[in-house]
C-alpha cells in the first residue's frame, strides 16, 4: 500500500487541529476583559493584604508599586529581611501566629491579614507581582461600580529564563483551553476561576463565604473561594491586567516545575470539562511529532519542512513573538510530563513544598 497520500492527508488534518486549537485557546483568553485605568477620585476605603515568606528579592516592589493604599504585609515566618524590606517601603508588617493543623502557610497568611482591619475593601495580592500607578483605583472603581462582591486579575507575566519563555506560554494556553470566558463574571454560572496573585474581596462577602479559613486546606485557595462565591451567585469579575498587573513568578527552574504542576491543579481542579479539554489539546499536541517523523518515512520532504513549524504557528499569540514560539516543541513534550508527574504525585500523596511549606 502506498502511504505518501493517506500520511499527507492525515498532516493537514493535525495541522489543522492544532492551529484551530491554539488560536480558540488565545481568543478565550483575550475574551476577558481587562482593567482599564480609571478616571481616578477618591479610592473606597481598603488595605491591601501581602503574604509574604522569604521574600526580600520581591516585597520592595510590590508594596511600592501601591502607594495610596493601606499595605499591611504578613510577615509567615521569614528567615531572611523580608520584614525590613517592607517596612521600608512603606507597608505596616505582622507576624503570622504560629500556623496550625489543617491550615496551608498562604490561607492562614491572608486570614490574618484580613483580620487587622475593618476596611470595606480587602485586596490580596502576591508579594511577587507588581502594578502600575492607578491600579487600586482603577480595580475598586471597576469593583464598585459593578456592585461587584470580588474581582480578580490576571496580573502580566514577566518571562526572564529560556524556560520560562519556552514553557509557560504553552501552559498557559492549555489552561485557557476550556474556560468559558463569557461565564466566568455571569452570577449565574458556576463556572469559577480566579488567580490568587490579585484577588479583591467586598469584606462583607467574604465574611459571608468564610474568607480563607472556609479553604484553609486548599491547595488551590483561590479557585475554591471563587467557587463558594459564584455558588452564593455573587458576583465576580475575572479580568486580565496586561497594562497594569505584572508578576514574575519563577525565579528557578525548581520554582517553575512546582509552580506549573500547580497551576495545573489550579486550572483544572473542580472542573471536568476544563480538564477534558486541556488534556484532550495536549494529547492532540502529542501527535506532531510522530506525524512529521511520519512525514519524513513517505519522503514528503517540503510538507515535512512546513509541519515543523505548525507549532510555532499555532501558539505564536500565546509566546508572543517567532522566536519564542520556536520554542513550543519542546513545551509539547516538557509539559505534559511536568503535569503527569504532579499528578502522580497527588494520587500517591507527595507533597510539593515550596520555601518548606506544603502548597
Amino acid at each position: 500500500m502506498d502511504w505518501a497520500w493517506p500520511v499527507l492527508l492525515a498532516c493537514i488534518a493535525l495541522a489543522l487541529l492544532m492551529l484551530a486549537l491554539g488560536w480558540l485557546s488565545r481568543r478565550r483568553y483575550l475574551a476577558l476583559p481587562e482593567l482599564k485605568r480609571s478616571a481616578g477620585g477618591e479610592l473606597p476605603d481598603h488595605v491591601v493584604v501581602i503574604p509574604a515568606r522569604d521574600e526580600a528579592e520581591t516585597i520592595g516592589r510590590c508594596v511600592a508599586s501601591l502607594q495610596g493604599s493601606l499595605r499591611v504585609v504578613v510577615d509567615d515566618g521569614s528567615t531572611d529581611r523580608t520584614a525590613e524590606v517592607a517596612e521600608a517601603a512603606g507597608a505596616e508588617v505582622r507576624v503570622a501566629p504560629e500556623l496550625p493543623a489543617h491550615w496551608r502557610g498562604k490561607a492562614h497568611a491572608c486570614w490574618t491579614g484580613a483580620g487587622l482591619t475593618e476596611s470595606d475593601w480587602i485586596l490580596f495580592v502576591d508579594a511577587d507581582t507588581w502594578y502600575a500607578e492607578g491600579f487600586a483605583a482603577a480595580l475598586l472603581g471597576h469593583a464598585a461600580n459593578g456592585q461587584l462582591h470580588a474581582a480578580t486579575v490576571f496580573p502580566k507575566l514577566l518571562l526572564e529564563t529560556w524556560y520560562e519563555r519556552m514553557l509557560v506560554p504553552y501552559a498557559m494556553g492549555l489552561h485557557f483551553m476550556g474556560v468559558k470566558a463569557g461565564q466566568l463574571n455571569n452570577p449565574r454560572s458556576l463556572e469559577a476561576l480566579a488567580d490568587g496573585q490579585c484577588l479583591l474581596f467586598r469584606r462583607s462577602a467574604y465574611q459571608f463565604v468564610g474568607g480563607h479559613k472556609a479553604v484553609a486546606d486548599s491547595s488551590t485557595e483561590d479557585v475554591a473561594l471563587a467557587r463558594l462565591l459564584k455558588r452564593h451567585r455573587m458576583n465576580i469579575a475575572v479580568l486580565r491586567g496586561e497594562t497594569m498587573a505584572h508578576a514574575r513568578k519563577y525565579g528557578s527552574f525548581g520554582e517553575l516545575w512546582r509552580g506549573l504542576q500547580q497551576s495545573s491543579l489550579r486550572f483544572l481542579g473542580g472542573n471536568p470539562r476544563r480538564a477534558v479539554w486541556a488534556v484532550a489539546a495536549g494529547l492532540v499536541m502529542l501527535a506532531w511529532l510522530p506525524m512529521l517523523a511520519a512525514l519524513l518515512w513517505v519522503e514528503h520532504w517540503g510538507p515535512a519542512a512546513a509541519f515543523v513549524f505548525v507549532p510555532a504557528v499555532a501558539w505564536r499569540g500565546w509566546y508572543g513573538n517567532w522566536l519564542d514560539a520556536l520554542l513550543a516543541p519542546l513545551a509539547i513534550y516538557v509539559f505534559p510530563a511536568m503535569a503527569a508527574m504532579g499528578a502522580l504525585g497527588r494520587v500517591l500523596g507527595v507533597e510539593t513544598r515550596w520555601k518548606g511549606r506544603r502548597i
